[in-house]
C-alpha cells in the first residue's frame, strides 16, 4: 500500500479541521482529491508528506509510519504544495542542484536537464526564477518534486496558473508518471480530475463524503434532464405519466431524470403516437461537476 491514512485527525483549538478519515491509495493508481475550499485537503496533504503532525490517527507511506519515520518517508514522496515556496533569486538549474543537493542525488547534471524536459521546462530554464511566470514557477516546483525520482507523488492543484496548454502538457506528465508511481492531486478544475483519474475521494468539512470509482459516482448522482422541443403547442396532460416536468417555453418542455435514455425513448414514442413534430430532443447527463456540488453544496 502506497498510501495508508487512518482516522487522521487534525484540529485547530476548537476548530476540527480533519474528523478522523481514512483512505488507501494503491501504487499506479492516480486518485483526485477534491473538496471546497477550507474542507481540510491541504491540512490531510500536510500531514501525510510530515510537514503537519496530525491531532490523532496516523498515515503511512510506502508501509512506514510518516510520524515515527518523517525523514525516510520524505525520501519516498514528491511534494508539490498550494503555495509553491521557491527562492526567487536562484537560477532554475541553481535550484533544482540546490534540491538535487538536499536528497543527496547521484549524477545531478542528468538527472537536473532530465525533470527540466520532463515538465517543459526547457525555454525558460536559464532564467532567475523571479523572472518566470505562475505557469512556469508551477513548473518549476514539480520539477522539483521530481528530481529525487519519488514512489509517491501529493501534487496540491499542480496546475494552478498554467493556460489551456500548459495543463495539457502537465496532465500528460501525470498521466506518465501514475503507470509506476502513486499519485494524489487535489484540484479545483474538474475536467482536470475527469482527464486524469478513475477514483476520486472528496472531503467535506473535514469529513469524507465520497471515494469510490469516478464512473459509480457520476452514475448514482441523479441530475441528468432531458429536453424536448416540438413544433405544435400542447398541453402538459399529455406527460400526465412522467414526473419532474417543467416548461421552458410554449414549445419546449425540460425532464429531470435518472435515466435519460430510456426516457428519450418513452417520449419518442409519445411524440409518435400523437403525431408531434420533434424539432430536437437532447440530453445532458451527470458529470463531476454534479457529483461535486450535491455533495459539498
Amino acid at each position: 500500500m502506497s498510501i495508508e491514512v487512518n482516522n487522521l485527525v487534525k484540529n485547530y483549538g476548537e476548530q476540527k479541521a480533519v474528523n478522523g478519515i481514512s483512505f488507501k491509495v494503491n501504487k499506479g493508481e492516480i486518485v483526485g482529491f477534491l473538496g471546497p475550499n477550507g474542507a481540510g485537503k491541504s491540512t490531510t496533504m500536510k500531514m501525510i508528506t510530515g510537514y503537519l503532525q496530525p491531532s490523532g490517527g496516523e498515515a503511512l507511506v510506502c508501509n512506514i509510519k510518516v510520524n515515527d519515520q518523517s525523514t525516510e518517508t520524505k525520501q519516498k514522496i514528491g511534494y508539490l504544495p498550494e503555495s509553491n515556496a521557491l527562492y526567487y533569486d536562484m537560477y532554475v538549474r541553481e535550484y533544482l542542484a540546490f534540491i538535487a543537493e538536499v536528497h543527496q542525488i547521484e549524477n545531478q547534471k542528468s538527472k537536473i536537464e532530465h525533470v527540466i524536459e520532463q515538465v517543459g521546462l526547457t525555454p525558460e530554464a536559464h532564467k532567475k526564477i523571479a523572472q518566470l511566470s505562475k505557469g512556469y514557477k508551477q513548473r518549476v516546483g514539480l520539477a522539483a518534486a521530481l528530481i529525487h525520482d519519488p514512489e509517491v507523488l501529493i501534487l496540491d492543484e499542480p496546475t494552478s496558473g498554467l493556460d489551456p496548454n500548459q495543463i495539457v502538457e502537465i496532465r500528460n506528465v501525470i498521466k506518465e508518471l501514475g503507470k509506476n508511481k502513486t499519485v494524489l492531486f487535489s484540484s479545483h478544475i474538474m475536467q482536470e480530475v475527469q482527464a486524469l483519474c478513475e477514483r476520486v475521494i472528496i472531503i467535506n468539512k473535514g469529513n469524507i463524503v465520497a471515494d469510490d470509482q469516478l464512473s459509480h459516482l457520476v452514475k448514482n448522482i441523479h441530475s441528468g434532464s432531458v429536453t424536448l422541443e416540438i413544433k405544435e403547442e400542447i398541453d402538459e396532460s399529455l406527460f400526465n405519466q412522467i414526473q419532474n416536468i417543467s416548461r421552458v417555453n410554449r414549445t419546449t418542455w425540460n425532464f429531470k431524470t435518472d435515466n435519460p435514455e430510456q426516457l428519450k425513448k418513452q417520449l419518442l414514442q409519445i411524440c409518435v403516437e400523437k403525431n408531434l413534430n420533434i424539432l430536437s430532443l437532447t440530453s445532458d447527463t451527470n458529470n463531476l461537476e454534479d457529483v461535486f456540488r450535491s455533495l459539498t453544496a
